[in-house]
């Protein structure tokens, strides 16, 4: 992994070496640099120079160019396998932002002017790969040791140009612990229900960034704290600006989940302020993937039941254990109950058995029925979910029952839940 990062790290530094044997300014910009100051490897490096986007490609070759973003100034520039590749951009500054997204037009320009179109300070610094020097025009250093997130000139303007900045604001403080400036958080407070002409993806983008993040909890208290809250997960922000006991839950549980996926981590967001039903209707708001909705709404559903699994028949908690979601339903329970939870010394006792058996294997696969002469349609997915739950019931226990009792299922369905 070292040896791979040095070799990203190396490439991105002969680039810039190209471009200034060529004559042209060039630096690396934006999110690399910061990282770097911070100690942080960066995920990628960019670049921004003086050269214009054709002379960029005339000088690394077409063949190892790319223009997709040249109308903005931008090519991408390829190195070898694995490398991944460097954009280079060419400074400019941005006209009008019509659409709350990108500029109407771009004109090329010099690093300052650059520097200052960009959206927060610590990512409008430059820095010199050559002479190992960094190039701030916008007081970018200053906020980076105070560990300030500060919008650059007027807050207004830039979460005018772009309003997904207001989320983009949070998930920097959140995810390097900096405070907000407070003119860039008032005018995020003030301006929050502008967040809703952003697009549902890029919401949601920034959502997941924000959750999976191990600081997800500090992420969605500032959520709450920049009035963000209200125009995306509105079941939440009642709950946030009374500090009740459901809000305070869901902190202290994002707080104990190590490493989760996306669905979990918005379960555990959820989970006493919106049920399974609406978390479904928010998920397609916000274009989550059906995988993401399924699982966030599947694991809010049988939460009453988890909560007394203490006293819950063993088929009913045996289907919860051994579903393909049991492992985070589990992790769920793990950091919303307490330590001593009955119901969680009970899962456990079960979960450290041989996993043949409180998980034995299906009986029958969507190949075996389809052997079977079964047709197959959706509701293959409904039927084999009844035959799993007839096994773990102990109903049935071999493949030629299971095979018999799928026949008999979907006989008895109506011709319009075959297809």
């Amino acid at each position: 992994m070292a040896d791979n990062f040095s070799a990203q790290r190396e490439f991105a530094v002969e680039v810039v070496r190209r471009l200034r044997h060529a004559g042209h300014e060039a630096l690396w910009a934006g999110g690399c640099v910061r990282d770097q100051l911070l100690g942080i490897p960066p995920k990628d490096f960019d670049v921004a120079t003086s050269a214009r986007p054709e002379q960029v490609r005339e000088l690394f070759g077409h063949r190892r160019t790319l223009a997709i973003g040249a109308a903005f100034g931008v090519i991408t520039v390829l190195g070898a396998r694995p490398l991944e590749p460097v954009e280079v951009a060419t400074f400019r500054t941005d006209g009008d932002y019509r659409d709350g997204r990108r500029p109407e037009s771009v004109a090329f320009t010099d690093a300052r002017h650059d520097a200052q179109r960009r959206d927060f300070t610590i990512n409008g610094l430059f820095f010199d790969p050559v002479e190992q020097q960094v190039v701030d025009y916008v007081g970018g250093l200053p906020d980076l040791e105070a560990r300030i997130v500060r919008a650059i000139g007027d807050p207004v303007r830039r979460f005018t140009e772009d309003r997904l900045r207001m989320l983009r604001a949070v998930r920097f403080a959140a995810t390097y612990d900096f405070a907000l400036d407070e003119a860039t958080l008032a005018a995020i407070q003030s301006m929050a229900a502008d967040v809703a002409q952003v697009s549902n993806e890029r919401i949601a983008a920034e959502l997941r960034r924000i959750l999976v993040h191990a600081s997800r909890a500090h992420g969605l208290t500032l959520l709450a704290e920049a009035e963000l809250l209200r125009p995306i997960l509105p079941g939440l922000a009642e709950h946030a600006a009374a500090v009740d006991e459901a809000w305070q839950s869901a902190i202290l549980r994002l707080e104990k989940l190590q490493a989760p996926s996306f669905a979990l981590a918005f379960a555990a967001a959820l989970e006493g302020m919106v049920a399974a039903k609406e978390a479904r209707v928010l998920g397609k708001r916000l274009r989550l993937s059906n995988k993401e909705i399924d699982r966030t709404a599947w694991l809010l559903e049988p939460w009453p039941e988890m909560r007394q699994a203490a006293t819950l028949g063993w088929p009913q908690l045996q289907r919860l254990l051994a579903h393909e979601g049991g492992a985070e339903l589990m992790a769920l329970a793990e950091a919303s109950l307490p330590a001593d939870d009955a119901g969680l010394a009970r899962c456990r006792q079960q979960l450290a058995r041989p996993a043949e058996e409180w998980n034995p294997p299906p009986l029958a696969s969507g190949d075996d029925l389809l052997a079977g002469g079964l047709k197959s349609g959706r509701h293959f997915a409904a039927l084999l979910e009844y035959l799993r739950d007839m096994q773990l019931e102990g109903r049935i226990s071999t493949k030629d029952e299971a095979l018999a009792e799928a026949r008999r299922w979907v006989d008895q369905q109506p011709p319009t839940k075959r297809r």
